[in-house]
């Protein structure tokens, strides 16, 4: 059976985060579908995972920024104001600007532009990974091209949209998925009657994230030889609550053995650690940094503990189910997180972890 050739657009690729999207993509690719990616960024991650050198799609780059390559953008319009569906498109970016009068929704549509144009032969559909900017690109395309489209929703695509620009995205597409229960009931009460939205949560692929079987060490925090290690893993963002988790470990007894190590990037890292210092924290913390995949594996199957503090920024951000507790659970390891979002659907508290409220240190 030959399965159709499938565009799949996404914000940036590829990145250290989004290992559930790798994950999918290298899964896709071994059940015989034939994809191509196109990033609306470059990467900015110095390393990679591993599974990312396992995909073989070619990765197609379009101009971020369009005064970046505006040679590029001008043959892309006039190639495509022939098109068929380019006044279709342009109905649609008439009735989203007054909504969004922003560079950005511009952009977009510049973007979608250049996709179209430089369509690759025999692709038949569209896929965008996140409802925010990757779907505005991939539904201008899709209505450019004639071409059926779809979405999966994460997180903060769900939480930080407008209403009506994810009800327009929803009644676009042929189908859109989601990952996490909270974010499908968002969808559905957005979505009409002629919207399919699914539920499905992210897998874990037990080839890399084999079976745990060794003991561990049973730290109690009594040997100062013997810390009890609490690890995190994620970038250091405002959603991730780092803040709230330093002045959690801040409360610990001062005779408690313990150490904290983080491991990932993030533009809030220096602020962080600013902060462990002021309260003097900064000797039992270790900053990884972001690390591969495999090394990350390591830390989970070394530490005592995993702790994540989610919290629901001002504008709504938040995480959906973070695949580090996930990823966690998967080797064993006790894990304490918030109650919001998605998390409660995969930790039952006193069962499989502990959950407090959030912003409560």
């Amino acid at each position: 059976m030959q399965h159709r050739k499938i565009v799949v657009v996404l914000k940036g690729y590829p990145r250290l985060s989004e290992t559930f999207i790798a994950q999918e993509l290298l899964g896709l690719e071994r059940a015989g579908f034939d994809l191509i990616l196109v990033a609306l960024r470059r990467p900015t991650d110095a390393k990679r995972h591993p599974v990312h050198d396992e995909i073989k799609a070619p990765v197609h780059y379009l101009p971020e920024y369009l005064h970046e390559e505006p040679l590029r953008v001008v043959r892309s319009l006039s190639a495509c104001l022939l098109r068929p569906g380019f006044w279709r498109a342009l109905g649609s970016l008439a009735v989203d600007i007054p909504r969004d009068f922003t560079r950005n929704r511009a952009r977009r549509f510049g973007q979608a532009l250049v996709l179209a144009a430089e369509w690759p032969e025999d692709a038949v559909w569209l896929h965008a990974h996140f409802a925010h900017t990757p779907a505005s690109v991939t539904r201008y395309a899709s209505q450019l091209l004639g071409l059926p489209w779809s979405c999966s929703a994460h997180a903060k695509d769900i939480w930080t949209s407008a209403d009506w620009d994810l009800a327009s995205k929803l009644s676009s597409a042929r189908w859109t998925v989601t990952c996490t229960k909270t974010g499908f009931d968002r969808l559905k009460k957005l979505a009409d009657v002629n919207s399919s939205v699914h539920l499905s949560y992210h897998g874990l692929d037990l080839d890399r994230f084999g079976i745990f079987g060794e003991a561990r060490k049973q730290h109690d925090g009594s040997a100062p030889d013997e810390p009890v290690i609490v690890l995190s893993v994620g970038r250091a963002v405002a959603k991730k609550g780092y803040d709230i988790l330093l002045e959690a470990l801040a409360l610990l007894p001062g005779d408690l053995a313990w150490r904290f190590e983080h491991i990932g990037g993030g533009e809030e890292l220096e602020r962080l650690k600013a902060l462990a210092k002021k309260l003097g924290l900064d000797g039992r913390i270790s900053w990884k940094g972001a690390l591969a995949q495999e090394e990350v594996l390591e830390h989970y199957r070394r530490a005592d503990m995993f702790a994540l503090a989610c919290r629901i920024t001002v504008n709504g951000d938040r995480d959906g189910l973070p695949n580090v507790l996930v990823e966690a659970a998967s080797q064993r390891l006790a894990c304490v997180s918030t109650d919001i979002s998605g998390v409660p659907e995969l930790i039952s508290p006193d069962e499989t972890g502990l959950l407090v409220s959030a912003e409560n240190p």
